[in-house]
């Protein structure tokens, strides 16, 4: 056989139910006993909510304000919002299926630190160092289907960064830098199955991405975009709301302000003829001021009265 590479996944079947207090690394322990030095444990964000006490009486609807940030879209009996971990997930990540009737699960209140004290924990059960990761589903914004991704981690690489290496064929890598951890918690998935009742997985091949003990790493939460750096802050059609009405707080989702040429361009389309002007720009003929406000508030900018009529000015929003 010749050389080459390879990572393998085992959820073992047997985990009994898990419930509020109950020792979820020994339960872990127990159903992967053969745990070695650079494994990686995966287990799924419900296991720990149910041993964490995140189990609430009701439905997703009546749960979903308390655990949102902010809505990002509404898409007929679908919302997504972004949660007060930073994550963007349809119904806050809160889960109505394998759990008794009446009652949801919530996302636990702090995915990277459950991860780390998991981590911790099968240390001192097993002698063993290994990464854990707490994974949750989620979909995409550019592909239907869902698939499971971390939204904690601890003693494991997040991502791998091949920034300013070279390719066999000597190009330069940009800014390529896979989010091993999402991968790790996929591929638990294909093993753990959505109704096979195995919320725990081993992954193991890739001891490399493991850190030292003591050494837990960034943390899931290193992959989360910051406010106003993420594309996708709004839906398309909250995004059009949003603009049009100019809340001061919602500037921060829009991101940093655009480049001047950028909003010239936009103004164009308008029928508008923008010059600049001292670091800003200046708009003179027969357009909508209204309008004129749309496009600088999408753009980080700030729309201001000039001195002579039919003449507006525009400068960038400051923090």
């Amino acid at each position: 056989m010749s050389t080459g590479s390879t990572v393998s996944a085992w959820a073992p079947d047997g985990l009994p139910e898990v419930r509020a207090g109950d020792d979820l690394a020994a339960l872990v322990a127990g159903a992967l006993p053969d745990l070695a030095d650079g494994d990686v444990v995966v287990v799924t964000s419900k296991v720990v909510s149910k041993a964490e006490d995140r189990v609430v009486p009701g439905t997703r609807e009546q749960a979903l304000a308390g655990e949102t940030a902010r809505v990002v879209a509404r898409r007929g009996p679908t919302t997504i919002v972004r949660t007060h971990h930073g994550l963007v997930l349809a119904a806050a990540g809160i889960d109505a299926s394998n759990v008794e009737r009446g009652s949801v699960v919530l996302l636990p209140h702090d995915p990277d630190a459950s991860a780390r004290a998991l981590r911790a924990d099968l240390q001192r059960l097993t002698g063993r160092n290994v990464g854990v990761v707490v994974t949750d589903t989620a979909g995409r914004a550019w592909r239907e289907g869902q698939t499971d991704l971390a939204i904690g981690a601890a003693g494991i690489v997040v991502a791998e960064d091949f920034a300013g290496r070279v390719d066999a064929h000597g190009n330069e890598l940009a800014v390529t830098a896979p989010a091993v951890v999402d991968e790790m918690a996929g591929l638990a998935e294909l093993a753990q199955g959505k109704l096979g009742g195995r919320p725990v997985a081993l992954v193991r091949g890739r001891s490399d991405l493991v850190l030292p003990p003591g050494q837990d790493g960034p943390g899931a939460v290193s992959l989360v975009r910051a406010e106003g750096a993420d594309m996708f802050g709004f839906g398309a059609r909250e995004a059009v709301v949003r603009a049009v009405t100019g809340d001061p707080a919602d500037r921060v989702v829009f991101g940093a302000p655009a480049p001047a040429e950028e909003l010239a361009e936009a103004l164009r389309g308008l029928g508008a003829r923008p010059a600049a002007y001292d670091g800003g720009l200046e708009v003179a003929g027969d357009v909508a001021r209204d309008l004129v406000a749309v496009l600088a508030f999408a753009h980080g900018w700030v729309l201001e009265e000039a001195d002579a009529p039919r003449r507006l000015r525009l400068h960038p929003a400051t923090p």
